[in-house]
C-alpha cells in the first residue's frame, strides 16, 4: 500500500479512490485486496453479502489497470463496488433472497454492464429479504443483515446488505434497488446517501433468462457516504436500452455536474403526511424540521404541504406490486421452498386479475398528477424516510402476512408513492439521535428534475457534512494494519 492507507483508503469514497486509481497512487489490485480483508473481517460480523468473488474481483482489478495504461477514461476506476442480489452478474446466481438457485446467468445487467464499462470492480453480490418484499434484511435461508450503528437494529430493507457493506466500510458504493423505498429506506438506517432517480433513467434490463415485470414500480439506485459519490455512481449506471419494460420519458441528465452547481432560491414543501394513517414519531420528525431551519437559514422558502394519496393510487400501488411479486413466483421451480409469508402473499397476490393491474397502469399518469397537485409550486418535497427509527431485528418474525403488512406500512409511510410517480428522490443524513442512530430526511424532486434535487442535496451535505461519521463497528482496523 502506498502513502493512502488503510482508514484512510478505506473511506475515501468513490470518486476519491477512483481518482487515486487514475493517478498512479494506489493500484486497483491493492485497493480490491484490502476490501477483500475488510470483508472477510467484518461480514461474519454483519451478514452483508450473499457471495464474495474474490479472485474474479483481482482478476477485473488486473484488467482495469490495463485499460488504465492503454489511457481509457474511466469515471470508477479500480472502485470496487457491491451488487444487491437480485440484479444480475454474470456467471452468478441471483438468488433474491431465497434458497432457490436456478443456476448462474448468462450475462450482466444493463446497470451491472455499465458499472464495469466505468471502470468499477464487481466485488460480491449482497442480501436482501425474499424478493424484497419487506422493508427489513432477513431471510430463512440467509439469516439476518445487523446494522453497522446498532447490530441488534435492522438495516432497512430492502437493499440492507448493500447499505450495511458501505456503512462498515467493506465497499465505497453499492448498486440497490427500489420497489417502494429499498434504496432510501435502507439508506436512513445506515447513515447514507440513496438515490433512487426518475424511472427508467437506469435500465432495469436483467440476463435472458430473467425479467423484471413490477410494472415500473422497480427502479435501480445507488447507495454511497456522499451525494457526489451516489451521483457518480448513479451517472454510470445511467441509460435506457431498447426493450425496456417502460422506456424513459427523459433522458437522465448528469447528476455530478448539479453536485458543484449551488441552487437557486428553492420553494419546499414540508410535509408528515403518510400514505397512510400511521403514528410518525418525534424521532423522525426532529431531522426534518432541523433541517427546515438549515433550509431557511441558506435562503430557501419552506412551506407546510402536504401531497395527496387518493385511495385509488394507494389501491393501484398495492395492485401493481401484488401482480409483479405473482409474476416472479410463477417462474420458479419449486416456490414451495419460500418461506410461508412469502408463499401466504403469493396466494394473496395470485388473485389479483390482469385486467386491474392494466387498469392501475392506465391510471398512473392522471392519478400521479392529481397526487401531486397540491405541491406543484414547490420545487421539492422534504418528509421523513420512515415513520420511526431503525426497528429491532425480528420486528416480524413469527406473524402472518396481515400483521407483517401492517407493521410493514408502519414503518415505511413515506417512500412508496414515488415508485408509483416515478419521480426522484433521495434519502439523506441529517445528524445522529440520541441512542446512536443515523437520522435522515427524505427529499423529493419535480417528476424528470434530478439535477435541482442533487444540487439542494449537496449544499445541505456543504452546510452539514456527514460523511466523515462512522459506525463503530467501521473503527475495526483491517488485518495486519497495525
Amino acid at each position: 500500500m502506498t502513502a493512502v492507507d488503510d482508514q484512510g483508503l478505506v473511506f475515501a469514497g468513490v470518486a476519491r479512490l477512483a481518482q487515486l486509481v487514475r493517478g498512479r497512487e494506489v493500484s486497483p489490485r491493492d485497493v480490491v485486496t484490502l476490501y477483500l480483508e475488510r470483508i472477510a473481517q467484518l461480514d461474519p460480523v454483519l451478514n452483508a453479502f450473499r457471495v464474495v468473488l474474490d479472485e474474479r474481483a483481482m482478476a477485473d482489478a488486473a484488467q482495469v489497470e490495463r485499460r488504465l495504461a492503454a489511457r481509457e477514461v474511466l469515471p470508477l476506476a479500480g472502485v470496487p463496488v457491491a451488487v444487491k442480489d437480485d440484479t444480475d452478474v454474470a456467471g452468478v446466481s441471483s438468488m433474491c433472497g431465497t434458497g432457490i438457485d436456478t443456476g448462474p446467468v448468462s450475462s450482466d445487467s444493463a446497470a451491472v454492464r455499465r458499472l464495469r464499462a466505468a471502470g468499477a470492480v464487481i466485488i460480491g453480490k449482497t442480501h436482501l429479504p425474499e424478493f424484497g418484499a419487506v422493508p427489513m434484511c432477513e431471510s430463512p435461508t440467509w439469516g439476518v443483515t445487523r446494522n453497522p450503528w446498532d447490530p441488534s437494529r435492522t438495516t432497512g430493507g430492502s437493499s440492507g446488505g448493500s447499505a450495511a457493506a458501505v456503512a462498515a466500510g467493506m465497499v465505497p458504493g453499492a448498486l440497490g434497488t427500489d420497489g417502494g423505498g429499498s434504496v432510501r429506506i435502507p439508506a436512513a438506517c445506515c447513515g447514507l446517501v440513496g438515490i433512487k432517480g426518475q424511472r427508467g433513467w437506469i435500465s432495469t434490463k436483467q440476463s435472458p433468462e430473467r425479467a423484471y415485470r413490477f410494472h415500473g414500480l422497480h427502479h435501480i439506485g445507488a447507495l454511497a457516504r456522499s451525494v457526489a459519490d451516489a451521483a457518480l455512481l448513479h451517472d454510470a449506471m445511467a441509460g435506457a436500452e431498447p426493450d425496456d419494460e417502460i422506456p424513459p420519458a427523459s433522458p437522465a441528465p448528469p447528476l455530478t455536474d448539479a453536485v458543484s452547481r449551488p441552487p437557486r432560491r428553492l420553494r419546499i414543501a414540508m410535509s408528515f403526511k403518510p400514505v397512510v394513517p400511521v403514528p410518525v414519531s418525534e424521532e423522525v420528525r426532529r431531522p426534518v424540521w432541523e433541517t427546515a431551519e438549515l433550509l431557511r437559514s441558506l435562503g430557501h422558502e419552506v412551506v407546510e404541504r402536504d401531497p395527496l394519496y387518493p385511495p385509488a393510487a394507494i389501491l393501484s400501488v398495492f395492485v401493481l406490486m401484488m401482480h409483479g411479486l405473482a409474476d416472479e413466483i410463477a417462474r420458479l421451480p419449486t416456490p414451495e421452498l419460500l418461506e410461508p409469508r412469502i408463499r401466504a402473499e403469493g396466494r394473496t397476490a395470485r388473485l389479483v386479475p390482469d385486467r386491474l393491474a392494466h387498469r392501475a397502469l392506465a391510471a398512473r399518469d392522471r392519478m400521479s398528477e392529481r397526487g401531486l397537485r397540491p405541491i406543484a409550486d414547490c420545487d421539492v418535497l422534504m418528509t421523513p424516510v420512515l415513520a420511526k427509527p431503525a426497528v429491532p431485528v425480528g420486528h416480524l418474525e413469527g406473524i402472518g402476512p396481515t400483521r407483517a403488512m401492517a407493521r410493514v406500512l408502519a414503518f415505511m409511510p413515506f417512500t412508496p408513492p414515488q415508485n408509483y410517480t416515478g419521480q426522484p428522490a433521495m434519502s439523506i443524513p441529517a445528524g445522529v439521535s440520541a441512542d446512536g442512530l443515523p437520522g435522515a430526511v427524505h427529499l423529493v424532486g419535480r417528476p424528470h428534475d434530478g439535477s435541482t434535487l442533487v444540487s439542494l442535496a449537496a449544499q445541505l451535505e456543504s452546510a452539514r457534512p456527514w460523511a466523515h461519521r462512522r459506525p463503530p463497528v467501521a473503527s475495526y482496523r483491517t488485518p495486519g494494519s497495525g
